[in-house]
């Protein structure tokens, strides 16, 4: 399946990537500190001096990265957030019927063109597939990025689990297909993925994890949804286990939103690459949505 992706604005060009994986540095640390505190909120002295940065460097980090101030952000970031994202901005996930995704179609901040994949496609195990692949910095920290010649078939970010691991599972999706080393190919098509401008995705997986991976890219940024309500809309409710077992395995986190999917009862659940980096990204997206109200 091939897909072309707008997504929404994000720092451009491979330095403001290279900055913008520092900042996102800044602000695991700022996680692990803010919850250590035990949800006490921290003045803004006290937190730049528990991560050893001058307040005004630190203010100027959370202003570049976060798009709103330290205190206002330290609500984000919470872990009861999640549950007011749950009670206050749950999307309606609409299914590739209801969206017209059997076409080209507008869908939020997405372009997609979609190309029926066959179920032998994936059978293959990637077999005859060139994956060219390469570190590349976001805004959530280093990131493996994977591509065919059709546009990126990977994404999973390091900063948790580490490189090797992430290398390991993503090819271990594909077993049989043959992996180069490319950061000249690889890193400009991440590059302007992450700067919000057009470019192409190819998504390889079986059948029923694409129509999960069809309904995440139904829900906006800054907002979320259950598991149950995926499953309820591609299939029945009583598959809430098999729709989190595709989830798990979206192969291009963050353009396809598996990070903005929640526990029926409002609690973060599981993320492939770390809770902290998805925790992250839902006070990343909120911050900008609020920000632009």
């Amino acid at each position: 399946m091939d897909q072309t992706l707008s997504p929404s604005p994000a720092p451009s060009g491979a330095a403001d990537a290279a900055e913008g994986a520092y900042h996102y540095g800044v602000i695991a640390r700022a996680i692990a500190v803010l919850d250590a505190a035990g949800g006490t909120p921290l003045p803004l002295a006290r937190l730049a001096e528990e991560l050893h940065m001058s307040p005004a460097h630190f203010q100027r980090v959370f202003s570049l990265w976060a798009g709103v101030s330290p205190k206002r952000y330290q609500q984000y970031l919470t872990l009861g957030h999640a549950k007011a994202l749950l009670a206050e901005r749950a999307s309606l996930v609409a299914t590739a019927a209801e969206t017209g995704l059997s076409g080209p179609s507008r869908l939020h901040d997405l372009f997609l063109t979609w190309e029926a994949m066959r179920p032998g496609d994936y059978a293959r195990r990637g077999a005859g597939l060139t994956i060219a692949e390469a570190v590349v910095d976001t805004p959530f920290g280093p990131a493996l990025a994977m591509a065919t010649d059709r546009g990126l078939c990977g994404l999973a970010f390091t900063a948790e689990c580490g490189e090797s691991a992430a290398r390991d599972d993503l090819r271990g999706r594909w077993p049989a297909a043959r992996y180069v080393a490319d950061a000249a190919r690889v890193g400009p098509l991440a590059d302007a993925a992450f700067a919000g401008q057009r470019t192409h995705l190819h998504l390889i997986g079986a059948p029923f994890q694409i129509k999960v991976w069809e309904a995440l890219m139904a829900i906006r940024s800054g907002e979320v949804t259950t598991y149950s309500a995926i499953a309820d809309r591609v299939c029945t409710a009583r598959a809430s286990r098999a729709v989190g077992s595709a989830v798990g395995r979206n192969p291009v986190s963050f353009f396809i939103p598996c990070h903005r999917v929640l526990r029926r009862d409002g609690g973060l659940g599981g993320y492939h690459w770390g809770l902290p980096v998805k925790r992250a990204m839902l006070a990343w997206e909120s911050a900008r949505r609020d920000a632009a109200a």
